[in-house]
């Protein structure tokens, strides 16, 4: 319910909130957004968005704060999130079967270290119930509307040597409803998704899915922009590799980055030692780090998007320091509540000339 409240309550209600298991809070909170979005308790939550306009890969977004996928799998919070001052929100990751994921518990706090660890496995509804929430959400009738990003993965079920299969499939379904996509091949938490980022097979991906959007861009006669979703845990050879891959099949951009495996900055705590992606204040630096990598590799102009351990408006200015354009919340969000949504955007429309 963390999000529900006003930033006045929200540091008060915490302790409460943290006493309930993680992934049940995280999904009473998504029902009362859901219920709520579209009358007048959103004002509970909402706030005038930050006007920081900018033009990223042909689009023109609101301002630079976004909504990191994972948060709202199922696309049902669409304008809640709008609400809350957002300049644009990536919902999924979607597959095209509906899966329930990785058995529970599979959600764990670690409030020492500001962090999360999840193994949720892509849970979600599949993708036409995830096309049917998107095409219900009245964000669009907003006179200047927050941008949507739809992002996109593989069944578990599906054998790695077919996952472009799914990717495929998954692209063509929401490509007339989104601003973007995303293609997430960063995950931990679906076996063998991350040997995607892997030079030859990243190259037979991309290489697909360009193909695709070529035929759906003449379909539909629009270019949505694609962005490619990486981990944190690369080096800089691996970052060079995958940057080359991005230019050399025309994506549009990266989004810099997923969740960790590493512990180092969490040994000794509990649930330090759960399997699954690490999120929050110990993936900060390991973001920047691959940010500043890709921007070294990528040259000036090409969209980045930084996304990981931003818990205050310091965190998202490091982003775009390192070198993102844009940047996104998620566990920032269960942290420190809405409020981090106008601080961060606030920042960053002071950082310009």
């Amino acid at each position: 319910m963390s999000l529900l409240l006003p930033s006045s309550l929200y540091g008060l209600a915490r302790p409460f909130l943290f006493g309930v298991d993680a992934e049940r809070a995280h999904e009473v909170t998504l029902d009362a957004l859901a219920r709520t979005q579209n009358t007048p308790l959103a004002a509970l939550y909402g706030a005038p968005r930050v006007a920081d306009p900018v033009d990223v890969a042909g689009l023109a977004f609101p301002n630079r704060v976004g909504l990191a996928a994972g948060l709202d799998k199922n696309a049902r919070c669409i304008d809640a999130f709008a609400a809350m001052g957002f300049g644009f929100a990536e919902v999924g990751t979607v597959t095209p079967k509906a899966q329930p994921g990785n058995p529970k518990p599979r959600m764990f706090r670690l409030p020492e270290r500001e962090a999360l660890i999840n193994r949720l496995g892509f849970n979600n509804e599949g993708l036409e119930a995830f096309v049917a929430n998107v095409k219900r959400a009245r964000f669009r009738n907003d006179a200047k509307p927050m941008l949507l990003g739809l992002n996109i993965g593989k069944n578990a079920a599906t054998p790695i040597e077919r996952a472009v299969d799914d990717y495929l499939l998954c692209l063509t379904g929401v490509y007339p409803h989104a601003d973007y996509a995303t293609i997430n091949i960063s995950s931990p938490n679906t076996a063998g998704l991350r040997s995607l980022q892997s030079d030859e097979a990243l190259d037979g991906l991309l290489g697909a899915i360009a193909d695709k959007r070529e035929v759906l861009a003449s379909r539909h006669g629009r270019r949505v922009p694609l962005f490619v979703k990486i981990a944190p845990d690369l080096d800089a050879d691996q970052v060079a590799v995958i940057a080359a891959t991005l230019k050399r099949h025309g994506m549009d951009g990266v989004i810099a980055t997923n969740t960790t495996l590493a512990r180092d900055a969490v040994a000794g705590l509990h649930h330090a030692e759960e399997t699954g992606g690490l999120s929050g204040r110990p993936v900060r630096e390991a973001s920047n780090r691959v940010i500043a990598a890709l921007r070294a590799s990528l040259g000036g102009g090409y969209p980045i998007i930084g996304v990981g351990g931003i818990l205050s408006a310091a965190d998202a200015e490091a982003k775009v320091a390192a070198g993102a354009d844009l940047v996104q919340l998620y566990t920032g969000l269960i942290y420190r509540g809405p409020k981090l949504v106008r601080q961060a955007a606030e920042a960053l429309r002071a950082r310009r000339p």
